[in-house]
């Protein structure tokens, strides 16, 4: 009785929400953004959604930076959340050439010199930037059939349906369990895997190091998987040029993962993104906890410390 319970309350509320989420979706694109604006207000001065969390973090990531400059990157980044949660719902009604248009890819050598050598590859990014325009327009634009790793949502109506928006261009998407058994299943297909790698681990079997100035637990998935196939790894650069309108460059850091020492990819795709993030402040995760385990005992502030490899 109590599973049959949540399962109706689950479609009860999908049911309620989805009119809404296509109301949005089918707004023009400056109709959207005046939605936006008012939804800024919303969630910044009258709610104050996590706006504790977010000043923690950027205090800890910007500790040189005075007073009001973090408050100006605190009030654009609140901007760019509400315009990426919207920009994420037009996809359910996005034509592709609306979306090719508003995501442009340079650099685009990097892939297709691996394709023309008929190697596989692993692509890690971040949370910067617009990550849902950029997993479902990638397929339109990349020759390798590209693989996005995902969470199911608990609610399996709003998971069929974040999956038809992100697959609907030619992306497909693998569960975070079924990954590495697929990747290792398949591995004549030409594909690239898509990392989301500032995701927060377990604490225990991560791998720990220093990103925007804190202790911070990685992923060893991304590494581990490039080292064990000798995939090569494109950092993807996600780049926000202007309301609306985003700019992806992959850049090739790794050709031969197998040569490189345990935690050294780890290490080169952590700076890689932190860089970005430090050029673009505004455009990164604020709101996510991410800083919310201790790190071990034998763990030093500025050092990092590679385990279970």
């Amino acid at each position: 009785m109590p599973y049959f319970c949540a399962t109706v309350a689950s479609m009860l509320a999908y049911l309620f929400a989805l009119p809404f989420l296509y109301l949005i979706a089918l707004l023009p694109m400056w109709a959207l953004y005046r939605v936006s604006d008012g939804l800024y207000l919303l969630l910044y001065r009258v709610l104050g959604y996590r706006r504790a969390v977010v000043w923690q973090n950027l205090s800890r990531a910007f500790p040189d930076k005075s007073e009001a400059e973090r408050q100006a990157i605190m009030k654009a980044y609140y901007h760019h959340l509400c315009d990426l949660l919207l920009e994420t719902f037009k996809l359910l009604t996005f034509s592709q050439k609306q979306l090719q248009r508003r995501c442009s890819f340079r650099n685009m050598e990097v892939f297709e010199q691996l394709a023309a050598q008929g190697r596989s590859c692993v692509a890690v990014m971040g949370h910067l930037g617009n990550w849902e325009w950029t997993g479902a327009s990638a397929g339109t634009f990349v020759p390798h059939r590209i693989y996005a790793l995902y969470k199911p949502l608990s609610n399996k109506y709003f998971d069929r349906l974040v999956y038809r928006m992100r697959s609907r261009f030619g992306t497909h998407l693998l569960s975070m369990h079924e990954s590495v058994r697929y990747m290792m299943g398949n591995t004549a297909e030409l594909s690239a895997t898509t990392f989301i790698a500032d995701q927060t681990p377990a604490p225990q079997g991560a791998y720990w190091t220093t990103f925007l100035h804190q202790p911070t637990p990685i992923f060893w998935g991304t590494e581990k998987i490039a080292r064990k196939l000798n995939l090569p790894v494109v950092y993807v650069g996600v780049y926000k040029r202007r309301r609306g309108y985003y700019e992806i460059v992959p850049e090739l850091l790794e050709a031969e993962p197998a040569r490189t020492r345990p935690g050294e990819l780890t290490e080169r795709h952590t700076r890689r993104l932190e860089q970005d993030i430090y050029a673009s402040p505004p455009y990164w995760l604020w709101s996510h906890r991410r800083w919310k385990h201790a790190p071990p005992t034998n763990w030093h502030h500025g050092e990092s410390l590679a385990r279970n490899d």
